[in-house]
């Protein structure tokens, strides 16, 4: 698949900087100066559904054909439509290479489009999707699992546009490492910080286990039991393991953590409204 690759690499590559804040571990701001999220600079390297359906998509009713008419005109909404119909079986045979392909055509044509384009978010998810058939593969087919281009799918669309999806993707792949060193987890949890903070729940989930648990983080019970309440705020009926984690962090919280977990939420909240 060419995806745009030489425009990839050079970004990846590049020194292009975050036009994103930077945060801690824990995902509260630093100071941008003192702790900048580095652009990935190598290509070594959940398979799910789609998600995030932007908004200018969800809810059409459109007839198969005229979406195949308008996705083989260059039409991103239509082909991103496709895509998610194919992968998730909805209306159509589920087919994960068809839907593969139309996510390509996405990425090819428009891997250069500005971040504040229309459709930018649909392209930004479009890599993302790239990225998590990459990770896994798709049997029987010429798609086979390559981690080395999942990140390259990750980190594009966690760098250049700024997808949330793709920081907490990306995130996983450098905390998950086996052979992680500091710096992978240094930029693994620097990315899981910024995705939650953009409220991307899973993101929130982990970090909040983390943080609560102290895991490879100096603990912080409060804040991580702040995460972990906004996780499952945001959690679908089939994200058992975010409610569980929640259940567990509360049950063992002092007093004092839930107490300031509660100023927490509240300084949060204010913050998304000013």
């Amino acid at each position: 698949m060419r995806t745009s690759r030489r425009t990839i690499v050079a970004f990846v590559l590049g020194a292009a900087a975050l036009a994103a804040p930077a945060f801690a571990f824990d995902g509260a701001p630093v100071n941008q100066k003192d702790a900048a999220i580095p652009v990935v600079t190598t290509l070594p390297g959940v398979a799910g559904k789609v998600r995030n359906v932007p908004p200018a998509v969800a809810g059409q009713e459109i007839s198969l054909s005229a979406l195949q008419y308008a996705a083989e005109g260059g039409h991103p909404i239509a082909q991103w439509k496709l895509g998610r119909m194919y992968a998730n079986g909805d209306g159509v045979a589920q087919d994960d290479v068809r839907a593969f392909e139309y996510f390509s055509r996405i990425a090819n044509a428009h891997a250069e489009d500005s971040p504040s384009a229309p459709q930018a978010q649909i392209v930004a998810n479009a890599f993302v999707a790239l990225g998590r058939y990459y990770l896994s593969g798709i049997p029987n087919s010429k798609v086979k699992s390559d981690p080395d281009r999942a990140r390259e799918m990750f980190s594009y669309a966690a760098s250049y546009f700024g997808n949330a999806d793709a920081q907490y993707d990306l995130a996983r792949l450098y905390l998950k490492t086996p052979d992680a060193s500091r710096e992978d987890f240094r930029y693994g949890a620097r990315w899981l910080g910024l995705a939650a903070q953009k409220g991307q729940h899973e993101a929130q989930a982990l970090l909040g286990q983390m943080l609560f648990n102290g895991d490879r983080l100096p603990r912080q019970a409060a804040r991580g039991l702040m995460w972990l309440t906004l996780a499952r705020d945001s959690a679908g009926a089939e994200e058992v393991w975010i409610k569980e984690s929640y259940n567990r962090a509360f049950a063992k919280a002092s007093d004092d953590d839930r107490a300031m977990c509660l100023q927490m939420l509240e300084q949060w909240v204010q913050g998304r409204h000013e």
